[in-house]
């Protein structure tokens, strides 16, 4: 059915054919000159049909003011926009000080568990919008537009993200905010590449890793987290082919070959008892003769931001989490 304010195409136009997996970066990688990062941010008007960057198509019967977020990459670009959601189900993202900080708690909770919010909780909300996660919110999709139109999104780019942060913008006619915040955005990156590649951290090889010690995965360079590090540090982890089930998997081998210099890690932890990933490596031979080990940098990052945040303030905070936790060559 559709939503009552609105609909989102379920045609989606098909993507770029994908590159070749490329090769393990060589020693020339090192050596590359800083990534050019557009400052020049293009005008933007109001429309109430938009198409996303992933080439769907969103239109709406007026501006929504309502918006429930089950992505973090929705909270952010909310909040961006000088907004507050309706609602969230990634509270611990919300409340990240790079978003709302202690504001968020006030922000209601939708019930359910990610992936499986219960959609009365949802409509109890009454949304303009819903903005949920592709490959995961893809099955509310029948039972939530009853009520209101679902957005399905993903960025696998922070260019992605900007363009999100664009399309919700135009929806909600908050053209301006959208603007600011790309420009604020692009010349955070900007000045952060050329940064690095100045002081000599881009040099220096450094890989984020994530889950537990029985699944070990990578943010490749082909994800959002692990193509932005690539603009600051040396980063020779491409994705493992194109199967998203196993694209980001290298053993601990894998890693030590690669000899990353600095390790970034999300954990993702289920209960109070869990440990840290880094803590269940420790006693792993093979993992205490990474470079990054053996020197004491690893560093344990808030998997909420690192592990969920997808828009421009939590990706401008990684960033800079980053940079503080890589000194200077």
């Amino acid at each position: 059915m559709l939503g009552r304010r609105g609909v989102v195409a379920l045609t989606v136009l098909p993507l770029a054919a994908a590159a070749c997996a490329p090769t393990p970066a060589d020693e020339g990688g090192r050596h590359r000159p800083p990534p050019h990062v557009e400052r020049t941010v293009a005008p933007l008007a109001p429309s109430l049909t938009v198409t996303d960057p992933r080439g769907r198509t969103v239109t709406l019967e007026e501006p929504p003011e309502r918006i429930v977020c089950l992505s973090g990459l929705c909270d952010d670009i909310v909040v961006a926009l000088g907004m507050t959601p309706a609602g969230t189900s990634n509270p611990d993202v919300l409340t990240s000080p790079a978003l709302l900080g202690a504001e968020g708690e006030a922000v209601p909770v939708v019930a359910g568990t990610f992936g499986n919010e219960d959609v009365e909780s949802i409509a109890a909300l009454e949304p303009d919008l819903v903005i949920g996660l592709s490959g995961v919110h893809d099955g509310l999709a029948q039972t939530v537009e009853e009520f209101a139109p679902l957005w399905l999104t993903e960025p696998a780019t922070w260019q992605e993200s900007v363009g999100y942060l664009r399309a919700l913008g135009a929806l909600t006619g908050r053209v301006e905010q959208a603007v600011a915040e790309e420009e604020r955005f692009r010349g955070m990156l900007a000045d952060a590449a050329t940064t690095t590649h100045r002081d000599g951290r881009s040099e220096r090889t450094a890989v984020l890793v994530y889950g537990s010690v029985d699944a070990i995965g990578v943010d490749t360079t082909a994800s959002l987290k692990g193509d932005l590090l690539d603009h600051l540090f040396h980063y020779p982890f491409p994705a493992r082919g194109s199967d998203a089930e196993t694209a980001s998997n290298y053993s601990v081998e894998e890693l030590l070959a690669r000899a990353p210099e600095v390790v970034f890690v999300y954990s993702l932890l289920f209960s109070d008892h869990d440990e840290p990933l880094s803590t269940q490596l420790a006693d792993n031979p093979v993992w205490r003769r990474i470079p990054a080990v053996e020197a004491g940098a690893v560093h344990e990052m808030d998997a909420a931001l690192w592990g969920k945040a997808r828009g421009t303030r939590g990706l401008a905070a990684v960033v800079e989490q980053a940079l503080d936790a890589v000194p200077a060559a």
